[in-house]
């Protein structure tokens, strides 16, 4: 491969390497490319802003993160990373001083109440509102289910899993998929509708590898070892090396979280790549891909021989006009891809340009799309009856998920509960975020801001959440592509990225860049595993592909299919 390569000022030759978008995956790469040495990185971000649907919204002193990100995973070499960047906490937080609550203490480590620099430790409470009562997330087999169920419910639940295990069903949908695991009544109470409300569409008509991914181990069985395994092990915390690795990620107890949300971390990583020698350049929209041919001598490979880019800064249109949406033209000598496949494949000009049938895979590729709205109030109408103490008798919940039909709300944040830094008044205030599913274009992603605020007030209001005069202030955020959808074209995405992996020097790294509904662990593990290879020289793309997939289950589902 012929490399287009630069020298610095030692009179080293260094890679060029671009970068496309600062969320988790594309500011890992970056960070480790420089570590390693020998890269000159260069990073481009389509909007203003640093970590992707992992940045911190900031509005009027309190803090939202958008989506909710739990900082844990099962893999060392992340759980360490992120500590390296932000130390965990030596002292007791704001809230969990004034609660006398015991949470694990770093030796040494920084005291949240002075520095900023310093990653909490926090409690996973996450529950489901339904039948206007809290049932624990996942579903548990406590006799508080039992009771809120009622004898009735439960006694159906309980012959349908019994069912489910007689009879399995073939694994073709989600819906199967649920069935198999808590049987057709449980399924039908707790994950049908929540499911179409997230993704538009009914469960029997989306992928069953969506399941593989985000809860392949969580089942009536994994519940019930999990109870087992808490009432006779001796408790563990998030904090130790081996931590909660033996527990399936839905039923983490503990986890880690940044002062002032995700968005810290990743802006201090941007500053750390800075340092670094390497460049994060904001506004910059990605808008092509130039290719090359390599020749038969490479095995037929192609390449991107540049990347060319529009400047979207707001503040250049104001001061500089005519330079506002001047393109621009990146030398690459490899390529790191963590914007949506869609975007990637129709960016592709050039000597190598997508086949027919290769950019109907990408255009047919679906994405849901994400609002927020922020709501600032000086109450709320539910309390909290739980043994958990709390500030101001406010619930202990992190997520709520609203299964309450007739509303479109999907989830409840009370960013209170994640870090008490994130809300500016948390002794009167409690600033909460609604979470809505949409699609870009439809009747909810048209409303205006005010219209969309009184209606997602109102939904909570009618479920009994909240008096609507206890609005003290709001806002709504929105999010193209948020999650990569697992149906349309979905099922054909293997000949997609089977024609990306002929580009020699082209990664796809990332949540959107692999169209997979990754955690972010996992769309760091992608950008590291990428890093990893070109520094090395060893290229395994399937590899990268392959990182939070469930091997086994792919592997059952296509013997089944033979």
């Amino acid at each position: 491969m012929t490399q287009n390569t630069t020298e610095s000022s030692a009179g080293q030759n260094l890679k060029k390497v671009i970068i496309i978008g600062a969320g988790p995956a594309g500011l890992t790469a970056a960070y480790e490319l420089l570590k390693a040495g020998g890269c000159q990185v260069t990073v481009l971000e389509e909007s203003g802003d640093i970590g992707g649907i992992s940045r911190t919204v900031r509005y009027h002193g309190n803090r939202m993160d958008i989506g909710g990100h739990r900082f844990f995973s099962k893999d060392d070499r992340i759980m360490n990373w992120w500590v390296n960047q932000m130390p965990l906490q030596g002292q007791p937080s704001k809230d969990d001083s004034r609660l006398g609550r015991a949470m694990p203490l770093e030796p040494g480590g920084p005291d949240p109440q002075k520095e900023d620099r310093v990653m909490l430790v926090r409690q996973r409470i996450s529950r489901i509102f339904y039948l206007r009562r809290f049932f624990d997330y996942p579903v548990s087999l406590k006799w508080s289910t039992l009771h809120n169920l009622g004898f009735l419910r439960t006694m159906r639940a309980g012959f349908s899993y019994l069912a489910s295990i007689l009879h399995k069903l073939p694994e073709d949908s989600l819906e199967n998929f649920y069935i198999n695991r808590f049987g057709r009544v449980l399924y039908s109470m707790f994950f049908e509708h929540y499911t179409e409300k997230v993704w538009g569409r009914h469960p029997s008509k989306i992928s069953a590898d969506w399941g593989a991914q985000r809860v392949r181990g969580l089942s009536v069985r994994a519940i019930l070892k999990d109870m087992l395994r808490k009432a006779f092990r001796r408790k563990k915390t998030v904090a130790a090396a081996d931590g909660q690795k033996e527990t399936e990620t839905s039923l983490i107890e503990q986890f880690f979280y940044p002062k002032y949300g995700p968005g810290q971390l990743w802006e201090q990583v941007a500053r750390t790549i800075t340092e670094m020698g390497g460049e994060v350049r904001l506004n910059s929209r990605v808008t092509g891909l130039a290719t090359e041919q390599e020749g038969p001598a490479a095995g037929g490979h192609a390449r991107i021989r540049s990347v060319i880019w529009q400047d979207q800064n707001p503040e250049t249109a104001s001061s500089q006009p005519d330079h506002n949406g001047e393109s621009h033209r990146l030398d690459a000598d490899w390529v790191l891809s963590s914007m949506p496949l869609k975007d990637l494949v129709a960016g592709l000009q050039g000597a190598e340009t997508p086949p027919p049938d290769i950019t109907a895979i990408a255009e047919g590729l679906p994405y849901r799309d994400f609002m927020t709205v922020g709501l600032l109030v000086n109450r709320l109408s539910i309390k909290n009856t739980t043994k958990l103490p709390t500030l101001n008798h406010l619930v202990p919940d992190c997520w709520i998920y609203i299964q309450e039909p007739g509303v479109h709300i999907g989830r409840l944040q009370i960013f209170n509960n994640w870090s008490p830094y994130l809300v500016a008044d948390p002794e009167h205030t409690v600033w909460i975020g609604l979470e809505y599913f949409s699609q870009e274009g439809d009747a909810l992603w048209q409303e205006s801001d005010e219209a969309f605020i009184k209606m997602a007030i109102g939904e909570l209001v009618q479920i009994g959440i909240l008096d609507a005069d206890a609005v003290l202030d709001a806002c709504r955020i929105k999010v193209r592509k948020a999650y990569p959808a697992y149906f349309g074209t979905y099922g054909q995405i293997g000949r997609l990225t089977d024609y990306l992996d002929h580009f020699a020097n082209l990664y796809c790294i990332g949540r959107n860049g692999q169209h997979r509904y990754n955690n972010m662990d996992h769309s760091m593990l992608t950008a590291m595993l990428a890093a990893e290879q070109i520094h090395t020289g060893r290229a395994d793309k399937a590899a990268i592909w392959q990182v939070n997939t469930e091997q086994a289950y792919h592997e059952t589902k296509q013997a089944e299919q033979k």
